[in-house]
Parts: structure tokens; C-alpha cells; sequence
């Protein structure tokens, strides 16, 4: 009886579905689409010119082009020398703070260029991340997760991303420290990672399984923990063995912008004697500093990473702003701290990375950089292209921002840094300077201008110090975070 029952429910909902009316693309429709493409002159003439080249670059606005300056009236001073190139690899994130950390480190040192290696990091990163990632099996197999479900799916699609935020550049600094690219230079699977990240996920993924299999069938947590320590070690050796092993200790020499000669690493015999001889005056050799140390003594005082805060722009109606949120599952340091995102409307945003830089400080901010975006050129600006005049439609802005982020039409996708701005009459601010890390080849020398309209519609977060915020705001910060599902775009990584 209830078999019958069901038969009948499937059989009843089949006839529905047919009665729905189908949109179908007929010949007759086929037929028409053609006649009418063709009765506009234009359509020809757009198709003759697109399909010999990029159809955005016929979309671009002669008029905005000429309209365009890179020139400012507030600019961060000294700007960063040499311009970065993450090349081909997701690490957009990292580039971005370390080139604004060594904005106020070049001045103090009285540097003519200087980079902090981005590939120390990508090392470090690389290691937390896939341990988190196993510990994250760990953590979702005790939740009861299935594993076709949608979180472990998500989990498995990219188990070590290249891409991050700026919560995780912290984890990394304050727990690993800094080193010069001098003294840990970039390798190929820095500047081209998929080799390796190809290798990684295959092994996490396999390990994923192993975990959960352990876990099922009863075993104890220290069980667990010794089948992670097992799969670390070859994990380790992977990345060791593909972008080097950075070492314990080093010693930087450079010169100044004088041609004087200083060196970092070795303490000074007086340092050494007031430290650890001052009673017997003997002094013995001297090592090299730890990479925490060099952050420590060196950089801290001039970039404190625990100073700064990270504020997003979320418009969804379910987000409400002055709320604190993380999402589920992000992270790359098993113990760090938490990406928590302070959602603010874009006009704070704006108006503190303006403060910021008419105070000469930089600064870190995440958007979805690749619309309305001419990279040759540099410019980003809901102006320069007019798709309309060729395609008949318009695209990228036809939604809101907010609708953007439901239907998947946007999320962050990259990190920069805002070194400049310019302002109207009324103080306002009409367009940004943005460094980026994709070499000299774009923009002007490698930097981008980009409008105020744009920063509105494609920048989701900015990155200052606490001392520009209002305590209202940081007072967000003290909230207990709502946790947002690990596939919401909020938790996109920047590359």
C-alpha cells in the first residue's frame, strides 16, 4: 500500500512537470536569431574586429584612456623599489603585505630597494597549511561530516590553495618572523607552484582518507596524531624539496643608500657583553638571528602586523554590518588565529585607507580585480570598456554588489596596496594609486589607478592601523564571531 503510494506521488509529479511549458530552442527560434543578428550592420562589424582580437580590448573606452592619469596629490614616500612579480603563482596576498611592510623599513634602513622574501613565507605557508588541512579532516570526520557532502567537497577541491588573507599573513609573521629575499631567494615552484601543488593535493587528499578511516574505526586521538606526524614528514620533504629549506639562522649584509656597509645578524660585541658577559667581560663568538628575530628587533617596531586591522565590505542583507564574522574552516596555522572580518559599509573603508595614506602609511586591501579592469593599461574603472556599443548588453555592473555576491558573479580575488589618492574640491577622494605584484609590464611601471566608483563596486577589504579606526568599530572586533559555511565568498583566498 505504501509503495503504491509512492508510485502514485512520482507518477502525479512526472505528469506536472510535463504541463510546465518548455522554452525550447526550436529551428523556427534558431532561424530568427540568425536573421536578427545579422539585419544590425553592427553585430557584423563587431564580429569582424572581435574575432581577430580580444573582444575587451575592442571594448575599451578611447575617451576614458585619454581621460586617464597616474598622477596624484597624496602618495606614500619612499614608494617600494624593486617592483614585485609573484609571476605564476596564487601568493598576490603575500606580495601585498610584505611590499607594505617594507615601505617604513626601506626609510628607516635608508634603503635604495629592498624586498622581504615573499618565498620564505610561501615555504612556511605551504607546510601550515597542509597540516591544518589534515587537521581539519580531523575535525569534520568527528562532525559526522559525509564525505560527498558539500563541506568535504569543498575542503578536497583545493587543499592548499596558493591564495590567502591577511589573518593568515599575521599567523605566519608572528609565529615564523621575516627574512631578506637576499638570504632566501625565490626557486621555480615559488614562481610557478602548480608542479608542486599538484603533488600536495594528491597526497592530501590521500591522507584525508586515511584519517578518516582511523577515525572510524575507533582509534585514539593520539593515534590520530602520530598518522599526522607521519604524513607531515613527507609532506615537509615535498616542499623542501621544492622550494628549499629555509635555513635556522642568517646574517644580512647591505648597503645603504650612502654606499655604507651594515650588517644584521651577528650582535654587536658591546650588545653581546651587556647581554650575556658583563660580569666576567669575556666575550665569545657571535651567531647569526632567527627570522623571529629579525621581525622582532628589526621590523616590529616599524610594522606591527598586530596593529593593524582587517575590515570588509559586505552588503548581503543577511550579513548586517557592525557584526563580526569568520567563516568555517579557514585558516593555515593549526592554533593561530581566526580570519575575522569587521563589516563596515564601503565608505568607511574608503575613508580609512585615505587617512591612512595622507598619514603616509600604505595599505593591504582584497578586491575582485579582473572586472572592468584594462591590465595592459592599468586602470581600473567602471568606464573603460563599453561593452554595450559592441555586444548590445552590458555586463559586470548590471547587478548589484550585493546580488554580485549571491549569484556567484563576484568574491575577492586578488590582494594590492594603495600607496597614493587624489581628491576633489570637497576633500573627497576621486582615485587610488594601487602597487601591485604582477612586474613592471602593466600599468605605469606597475602601478594601477583606480577610481573611486570602481573601489566601490569591486573592493571587499581594507587592511589599517587601529589608531585610524573609531573605537566603535574596533569595538566589533570584541563580538563573537558569526561563523559563516566554509564555501561562502567571504572566505575567497586572494592570489
Amino acid at each position: 500500500m505504501y509503495l503504491s503510494k509512492i508510485c502514485y506521488d512520482v507518477l502525479k509529479a512526472s505528469i506536472i512537470i510535463e504541463k510546465i511549458p518548455k522554452n525550447l530552442l526550436s529551428k523556427d527560434l534558431i532561424v530568427k536569431l540568425r536573421a536578427n543578428f545579422y539585419e544590425d550592420k553592427k553585430n557584423i562589424l563587431a564580429q569582424n574586429v572581435c574575432s581577430r582580437t580580444d573582444p575587451f580590448d575592442v571594448c575599451l573606452s578611447r575617451k576614458q584612456l585619454e581621460g586617464t592619469q597616474h598622477i596624484f596629490n597624496h602618495k606614500v614616500e619612499p614608494e617600494g623599489k624593486p617592483m614585485t612579480n609573484q609571476k605564476n603563482s596564487g601568493r598576490c596576498w603575500i606580495f601585498a603585505a610584505l611590499n607594505v611592510m617594507r615601505l617604513p623599513f626601506i626609510k628607516n634602513l635608508n634603503l635604495e630597494d629592498f624586498e622581504f622574501s615573499q618565498g620564505y613565507l610561501f615555504f612556511w605557508d605551504k607546510v601550515e597549511r597542509c597540516n591544518f588541512f589534515l587537521n581539519n579532516m580531523v575535525e569534520v570526520a568527528r562532525r559526522n561530516e559525509p564525505v560527498d557532502g558539500r563541506l568535504m567537497s569543498f575542503l578536497l577541491h583545493d587543499p592548499t590553495s596558493d591564495g590567502g588573507q591577511w589573518d593568515m599573513f599575521v599567523n605566519l609573521v608572528n609565529k615564523h618572523g621575516l627574512m631578506p629575499k637576499k638570504c632566501f631567494p625565490e626557486a621555480f615552484s615559488c614562481e610557478s607552484s602548480t608542479r608542486m601543488n599538484q603533488i600536495l593535493k594528491s597526497k592530501l587528499r590521500e591522507y584525508g582518507k586515511a584519517i578518516r578511516e582511523l577515525i572510524s574505526s575507533g582509534a585514539s586521538d593520539g593515534a590520530v596524531q602520530a598518522l599526522i606526524e607521519q604524513q607531515m614528514e613527507n609532506i615537509f620533504r615535498v616542499v623542501g624539496i621544492c622550494l628549499g629549506i629555509p635555513n635556522e639562522t642568517f646574517t644580512w649584509n647591505y648597503y645603504d643608500k650612502n654606499k655604507i656597509f651594515h650588517s644584521i645578524g651577528p650582535i654587536t660585541p658591546l650588545e653581546f657583553y651587556v647581554k650575556h658577559s658583563r660580569e666576567n667581560k669575556i666575550f665569545h663568538s657571535i651567531g647569526p638571528i632567527t627570522p623571529l628575530e629579525f621581525y622582532v628587533k628589526h621590523v616590529r617596531d616599524l610594522y606591527n602586523v598586530d596593529n593593524k586591522v582587517c575590515l570588509v565590505t559586505d552588503p548581503r542583507p543577511a550579513n548586517e554590518y557592525g557584526k563580526a564574522y569568520t567563516v568555517d574552516c579557514l585558516g593555515n596555522v593549526v592554533g593561530g588565529r581566526k580570519c575575522i572580518y569587521n563589516n563596515q559599509r564601503v565608505e568607511t573603508l574608503l575613508d580609512l585607507a585615505a587617512q591612512s595614506i595622507r598619514e603616509g602609511d600604505a595599505v593591504w586591501f582584497g578586491c575582485e580585480v579582473g572586472k572592468r579592469f584594462a591590465g595592459k593599461q592599468g586602470i581600473q574603472d567602471l568606464d573603460i570598456h563599453d561593452f554595450t556599443l559592441v555586444f548590445g548588453v552590458d555586463i559586470q555592473t548590471t547587478m548589484s554588489k550585493a546580488d554580485r555576491l549571491l549569484y556567484g558573479e563576484s568574491a575577492m580575488s586578488h590582494a594590492m596596496v594603495f600607496t597614493g589618492i587624489s581628491t576633489n574640491p570637497d576633500g573627497s577622494v576621486s582615485k587610488l594609486r594601487v602597487e601591485n605584484s604582477w612586474g613592471e609590464e602593466r600599468g605605469e611601471k606597475g602601478y594601477l589607478v583606480m577610481t573611486t566608483p570602481w573601489f566601490h563596486e569591486f573592493v571587499f577589504e581594507v587592511v589599517v592601523d587601529k589608531r585610524y579606526v573609531p573605537v566603535d568599530i574596533l569595538a566589533v572586533f570584541n563580538q563573537e564571531p558569526i561563523v559563516l559555511p566554509a564555501w561562502d565568498p567571504m572566505g575567497t583566498l586572494a592570489k
